[in-house]
């Protein structure tokens, strides 16, 4: 199949795709939604821009000694699955399953907020029975929005509660006499770990 390059650099589209520009000069939202419809019947492009990457306590509770793991944000751009007319989307959106609903955009597929910013680790699988963009037990799925007006502090507390899942959390920690960590839990347990 023929390719051709397009100015982002990183967006490789089937000839076949018009392509058109916005008012800004960059590709627009119909031409990109064409390129990602052609691209997932071979090799499925993603829907995601990666935000941040950040380092959390793996069981959600920071304490001495506890392991680390890698959160990653990912976007999805105002344009995916837009109903804005000229959005690529006219015949619905291939995502509403496992997204909050779409935004409108401009002409050109902007908008002020993202349509949305999930929450994976660095080992959360990608691809399920109903969709190849679709994260395998996310650990956590915003509306652009609300990812917008919420604070860091707000945002570490909701993602440390999904690291941890259904596990008490740490309310307390002290060095035993042996060497060991002391953990308390808030349901009245308590466990030692090494350093």
């Amino acid at each position: 199949m023929e390719q051709t390059a397009h100015r982002a650099g990183s967006v490789s589209t089937p000839s076949s795709v018009p392509v058109g520009r916005g008012s800004s000069g960059a590709l627009d939202a119909k031409t990109i939604a064409g390129a990602e419809r052609c691209i997932c019947e071979e090799v499925c492009m993603s829907i995601y821009a990666t935000l941040w990457q950040l380092k959390f306590p793996r069981d959600g509770d920071d304490y001495l000694g506890c392991e680390w793991i890698t959160v990653i944000a990912q976007g999805v751009p105002p344009h995916i699955g837009s109903p804005t007319p000229g959005c690529g989307y006219e015949d619905g959106d291939p995502y509403a399953a496992f997204l909050p609903p779409p935004v409108h955009t401009n002409a050109d597929g902007e908008s002020e907020y993202l349509r949305a910013v999930v929450f994976i680790t660095e080992h959360t699988p990608k691809g399920t029975a109903r969709s190849p963009q679709e994260y395998v037990s996310p650990l956590l799925v915003l509306t652009g929005e609300a990812y917008a007006h919420m604070t860091f502090d707000t945002l570490y507390t909701q993602i440390c509660h999904a690291l941890r899942g259904d596990k008490p959390r740490v309310v307390a920690t002290y060095i035993a006499p042996s060497g060991r960590i002391r953990l308390l839990f808030e349901d009245g347990t308590a466990k030692e770990v090494d350093l």
